[in-house]
């Protein structure tokens, strides 16, 4: 089990990335359409602005049983260890335990 702190820490980057999402995408519209260096710098300066949290990069995919954020598997949204305990009881329909 993740600590507790970061998994709040990842929810307060989500809400920051949905609040800011649009002003983000107008500034980097407005940033391609701009044709003076100028006009660069003083969009940039907008975008350099906004929280750091706020930007989807800083997003990072977590278990959503146990909050692992490392060996993850984005077709389940589950760590590595819970999909297999889960396919061990037979929990995640289409897969079986491999064996040669």
């Amino acid at each position: 089990m993740a600590k507790q702190c970061m998994i709040q820490r990842e929810v307060k980057r989500q809400k920051l990335v949905l609040k800011y999402s649009n002003k983000r995408t107008t500034l980097l519209k407005e940033l391609k359409l701009s044709n003076s260096l100028s006009d660069i710098f003083f969009v940039q300066k907008k975008l350099q602005r906004l929280p750091n949290n706020s930007a989807e990069i800083r997003l990072k995919n977590r278990c959503w049983r146990t909050g692992r954020s490392r060996g993850f598997y984005r077709d389940f949204g589950l760590s590595r260890h819970v999909l297999r305990e889960m396919a061990h009881q037979c929990l995640v329909p289409g897969l079986t335990k491999s064996s040669w």
